[in-house]
């Protein structure tokens, strides 16, 4: 790739000031920051949004966040008094980071602010220089991207502070997606000043608009739950040791340290290129194809016009590509049935041959063909199950412990693959497809219902893109080998495949504050439960407990199967049932009912609705 860099990178301007007392004065967009006189030995930081959802109409660009800071010059070391207190572990989220950055729902209090943020940064910083064992002679690199949320960029700029605070580079992607970040830290091309040695995602998946978060990576993938709660204990300790003169100081090392790339150019480029190689090389392997993408207004609006249009495909049609943080067409979720009926229209309205869909920040994806109908969930699986095992035949496939009997019989009898069902969690099924090829059971895939798929050629990437480049790589190579008939190919490869004809997931919600907890955690209430339910079940000779289960416990019986597990951060225990129709759902869920009833603590009335209708 030419050496465009002098294009690419740029310093990112910020205002090296130093804090004066009784001084006033605002800094760049897309937030200000305000100093006002204050008492002596006093520096206030509160986070004061202006944003009021019903009067929002462009919310990337018609408010700015603002943030008093009252300092005065002789309190430079004194601890910041007036910080809101924050319980940084309650930020976690398995392993990521998420929280509420706006106000504007009711009963969501802030608590990812920006002075939050910036903790959260220089800890991040620490917990990064001590993994990769760095001197004070070398000067780490991380990069920070965004999805389209309108609390990205305050977000951004405060967690670049924590981080340039503490002595490292900055290189801000601006609007990118999840995948694009972690394969940062794998590209080698100074131009773009790649490798960095870690890599931050601003996103909250598709949660709703004032909620944020972070996915942090290095070269060896994303981080575990250990390391996010390492990360947070740090950023609580530093976020009670603020002062004066080290918030200046980390505004002053970010006007120096931070830089901008457009990195997403060389993302978009790779895959272009893989989907060019799989059709030996065809510069438009795609000509004549009608695909159209819906991103949901969130992060993956490039992928029409900037991976599948060089590739020669015909985009008109595509929809909600521009970025708005409000989402007002739809949640931008694969998992969504209103998100599903919007693409499955585009594509049967433009008479498409493939539609894709991605989540907010393109880690997930899922497809529609020429008819209508839906490759996702256990179908996504299935097909990609049948991609990966013509190229990897009797590899084993790793789903997560939702995924229906009728795919472990197509993955096994059908393709001769082998299924290995885990735990919920894109994290969990990807740890697990590693851990397997480590002790010599070769794993090429690892995939989740919910859209979530990396393989181990692309690095274990979580990537919902790369998952379509996989699809668009066999309609490109079925073309190019002589067989045609578009998106037929690919409903072909899912060709028996045995569906439920009927499926449900309800949620049994625990009440923490009923007595019957006696003071104990939700957690310990809930595996009570599922021990009842296991000792109950044993009796009855028309069900029959997974042999192998990694997660709650899972029955089949009645020509169906159901799994009761524990939420890893919610007190709710999801129930998911599949059986041949609803009168054996019904079946099922009553065996369920059966075996919680006596548990008052648990609220059951999804389960009394579904058998009572």
């Amino acid at each position: 790739m030419a050496a465009t860099s002098g294009k690419i990178v740029q310093n990112v301007f910020m205002s090296q000031h130093c804090c004066q007392p009784n001084s006033r004065r605002d800094y760049c967009a897309p937030y200000t920051r305000t100093f006002l006189p204050s008492p002596p030995g006093k520096l206030t930081w509160t986070s004061i949004s202006s944003m009021q959802l019903r009067t929002l109409s462009k919310p990337l660009n018609a408010f700015t966040f603002r943030r008093n800071i009252l300092c005065n010059a002789s309190a430079s070391s004194t601890v910041v008094p007036h910080l809101d207190k924050t319980d940084f572990l309650k930020l976690q989220n398995g392993s990521d980071i998420r929280g509420v950055a706006l106000d504007g729902v009711e009963g969501d209090g802030v608590n990812l602010t920006e002075p939050v943020a910036e903790a959260i940064g220089a800890a991040f910083a620490a917990w990064l220089v001590e993994k990769k064992k760095a001197d004070a002679s070398q000067l780490l690199r991380v990069s920070i991207g965004h999805d389209s949320r309108i609390s990205a960029k305050s977000l951004q700029n405060a967690i670049s502070r924590g981080l340039a605070g503490a002595g490292l580079e900055v290189v801000q992607y601006g609007l990118a997606s999840t995948p694009a970040m972690f394969n940062s830290t794998l590209t080698k091309d100074e131009a773009f000043l790649c490798p960095v040695d870690g890599s931050i995602m601003i996103t909250a998946s598709h949660l709703p608009f004032n909620r944020n978060g972070f996915k942090f990576f290095t070269n060896a993938g994303g981080l575990g739950k250990t390391d996010i709660k390492d990360i947070l204990e740090r950023a609580e300790k530093l976020y009670n040791q603020f002062t004066a003169e080290s918030l200046t100081n980390s505004e002053k090392k970010a006007s120096l340290s931070i830089k901008t790339v457009d990195y997403m150019s060389v993302y978009t480029s790779d895959l272009v290129k893989a989907v060019r190689k799989a059709a030996g090389n065809i510069e438009k392997p795609l000509e004549g194809f009608h695909i159209v993408v819906d991103a949901g207004n969130g992060a993956g609006g490039f992928f029409a016009a900037n991976v599948l249009e060089p590739l020669g495909a015909i985009t008109s049609g595509s929809q909600f590509l521009e970025p708005d943080g409000l989402f007002p067409n739809h949640i931008p979720n694969p998992e969504d049935k209103t998100a599903m009926k919007a693409i499955t229209q585009a594509v049967l309205d433009n008479k498409a041959d493939l539609g894709i869909i991605f989540d907010t920040d393109v880690d997930r994806s899922a497809a529609v063909d020429s008819t209508g109908r839906e490759f996702n969930r256990n179908r996504l699986i299935a097909l990609m199950a049948s991609i990966v095992l013509e190229e990897h035949p009797g590899t084993t496939i790793v789903t997560d412990s939702v995924t229906s009997d009728g795919l472990t019989a197509f993955i096994e009898k059908k393709l001769g693959g082998k299924h290995h069902r885990f735990k919920r969690g894109y994290k969990n099924v990807i740890d697990e497809a590693i851990r397997l090829n480590s002790i010599g059971e070769e794993s090429h895939l690892a995939i989740e219902t919910s859209g979530h798929g990396a393989l181990k050629e692309n690095n274990w990437l979580d990537d919902g893109a790369y998952l379509m480049v996989k699809i668009l790589n066999k309609l490109a190579s079925a073309r190019a080998s002589g067989v045609g008939g578009g998106s037929k190919v690919l409903i072909g490869l899912i060709e028996g495949l045995q569906e439920p004809g009927f499926a449900a997931e309800l949620r049994l919600k625990i009440n923490q504050n009923h007595p019957d907890l006696k003071g104990g955690s939700f957690q310990e209430y809930g595996e009570t439960v599922l021990k009842h339910l296991e000792s109950s079940i044993g009796s009855d000779p028309n069900l029959q407990k997974a042999p192998v289960n990694y997660e709650g416990i899972r029955v089949s019986g009645y020509g169906g199967w159901f799994l009761l597990r524990l939420s890893l951060h919610d007190p709710v225990l999801p129930l998911n049932i599949e059986a041949r129709n609803n009168e054996d759902a019904v079946k099922l869920g009553l065996v369920v009912l059966a075996a919680v009833k006596e548990f008052a603590g648990l609220d059951t009335s999804a389960l009394n609705k579904f058998v009572g209708s």
